[in-house]
């Protein structure tokens, strides 16, 4: 199956577009969009990579599932359109970030600017229904996304990982920690962020630790 997407990871996912599951998923969200409201746009699905290629990730960062709201996902987790309100979770992580580096809350949601830097903005699932969260679960993204997360751990070293809450951190339960930073705390939602993410300072530590190993730290205005 020839699958658009950024060539670094075209190389390394090539056998993984070719598999039975991968060839029921496709053909599932290809219906969807059909007959349904999906997001992000179908061109978007694969921005995260196409936006970071694989020799340029230094950090990643996993969410769950798009935003399932008009106009906001457009491929990246946590990030939404210019213009767009920021949804709850993305005030907090600027709030954290304002806390942690002194830096002003930012003025765009958008954060191409980030994967432009090296953080891929994984989602696990990488399709919803409008107005439906979860509804593209247990369709085979996440079969699809472990596996990049298997080929970034393995192929990859002294990456960082922010896995925030209960969700994130099980999917990445397999990675090493001896070859990479794991940050881990509850998730930057309301309904948890005063529980243990303000004040996890996981953007100072990790350029800490990006700067220990000889790597540039993340920009993270």
């Amino acid at each position: 199956m020839d699958v658009k997407i950024e060539s670094s990871w075209k190389g390394r996912l090539d056998d993984e577009f070719h598999k039975e599951y991968f060839l029921r998923l496709a053909e599932f969200v290809k219906e969807e969009y059909l007959r349904k409201q999906i997001y992000p746009p179908g061109s978007l699905i694969f921005n995260a990579f196409n936006l970071c290629p694989f020799d340029k990730v230094k950090a990643v960062i996993i969410g769950q599932d798009p935003y399932h709201g008009p106009g906001q996902a457009h491929g990246l987790c946590f990030s939404v359109r210019e213009g767009v309100s920021y949804p709850p979770s993305l005030i907090n992580i600027f709030k954290e970030i304002e806390s942690d580096l002194g830096i002003s809350v930012s003025r765009s949601g958008n954060l191409e600017r980030w994967a432009a830097r090296g953080v891929l903005l994984l989602n696990a699932t990488l399709t919803v229904r409008a107005h439906q969260a979860g509804s593209h679960q247990r369709k085979g993204w996440e079969q699809f996304t472990d596996s990049v997360i298997n080929i970034l751990n393995k192929e990859k070293q002294n990456l960082v990982f922010f896995l925030w809450g209960a969700y994130a951190q099980k999917k990445g339960e397999s990675i090493d920690r001896s070859r990479h930073l794991v940050l881990e705390s509850v998730h930057p939602s309301p309904l948890s962020a005063s529980r243990g993410f303000f004040g996890n300072r996981h953007f100072s530590r990790c350029n800490d630790y990006l700067l220990k190993n000889g790597i540039e730290p993340v920009d993270w205005t």
